[in-house]
């Protein structure tokens, strides 16, 4: 690895999905911790309130800055990075926050089925976009949230799109998309040895947020419900914010983390093959839908 790490103090740090739940309070932190932050946030509305938080918890005193995407949309995915590249001569830490889980089966404008497109498509694509100027800017680390769900899954390259697997009240989507998670890490580590930049990814338990509200009335009283029981979103947000700011985890790449611990994941998350092809046909995905294709 090149240099040495010094925490997040004066790094410039991209979050997506840093509006609500564990990423507002991993946000919040690393503002405390002096970052300077963008937020990837796809309502306007949202953003502003979140930055007006952040902005109280800065040790700098500094106001995050806002880009607002889509990450549904490939094309937006491709923008934000652009705009990401222009705006910014280093990006030290990207952290892959964003996610959603849907209980009937959804498609985006590019024809991809939604969970896919915005929990693995979306990080996989402004990742990937952004990796020149991540090594440009080494050390630094990609964080991605991925989740214990995966345990279960397995990716259905047979039916990437869901058409005929769609099952569960979209839980067996919302796993397969967390398995990806930990391919890409895996597989993004690989690619990445060497260069000063790491990839690791992370569960956070299960955490009484906002997620999963989207679904339906049925669906907020059974999560409020069992909200009463689950972590808060600043102890959710605990192994997010040190995998950005520890110096302890700057050796480590390619790995799953549950409470700062390294853990095993499932033996189809360990499947290297399988992570070079779930690489492969991600990036044809985004091929055929960037600029100029049919």
């Amino acid at each position: 690895m090149s240099g040495e790490w010094t925490g997040v103090i004066g790094k410039r740090v991209v979050i997506t999905g840093a509006t609500s739940g564990i990423g507002l309070a991993a946000a919040k932190q690393l503002a405390a911790r002096g970052a300077d932050l963008t937020l990837v946030a796809r309502s306007p509305e949202r953003a502003a309130e979140a930055v007006v938080q952040i902005a109280k918890t800065s040790s700098t005193g500094a106001t995050p800055d806002v880009l607002i995407a889509d990450l549904a949309a490939q094309a937006e995915v491709r923008r934000v990075a652009e705009e990401i590249a222009r705006r910014y001569e280093r990006v030290q830490v990207l952290i892959n926050n964003a996610g959603a889980m849907y209980t009937s089966r959804q498609l985006t404008p590019d024809g991809v089925e939604l969970t896919w497109a915005v929990n693995h498509l979306a990080p996989f694509g402004l990742t990937t976009m952004l990796l020149e100027l991540l090594k440009a800017s080494a050390p630094a680390r990609v964080i991605t949230t991925a989740s214990a769900a995966h345990y279960n899954a397995q990716i259905p390259f047979d039916d990437l799109n869901a058409e005929h697997s769609y099952a569960n009240m979209g839980y067996r989507r919302y796993g397969e998309s967390k398995l990806a998670n930990i391919l890409f890490t895996a597989e993004l580590a690989r690619r990445l040895e060497g260069s000063g930049v790491t990839a690791n990814c992370f569960h956070p338990g299960f955490v009484g947020t906002g997620f999963n509200h989207n679904n339906g009335g049925l669906m907020r009283v059974g999560m409020w419900l069992s909200a009463l029981f689950a972590r808060r979103p600043d102890q959710g947000a605990e192994t997010l914010v040190w995998l950005a700011d520890s110096p302890e985890v700057s050796q480590t790449s390619g790995a799953y983390f549950v409470d700062k611990h390294t853990v095993r994941p499932s033996q189809a998350a360990r499947d290297m093959d399988q992570a070079a092809r779930l690489w492969q046909v991600s990036e044809a995905t985004l091929a055929a839908a960037a600029p100029g294709r049919a």
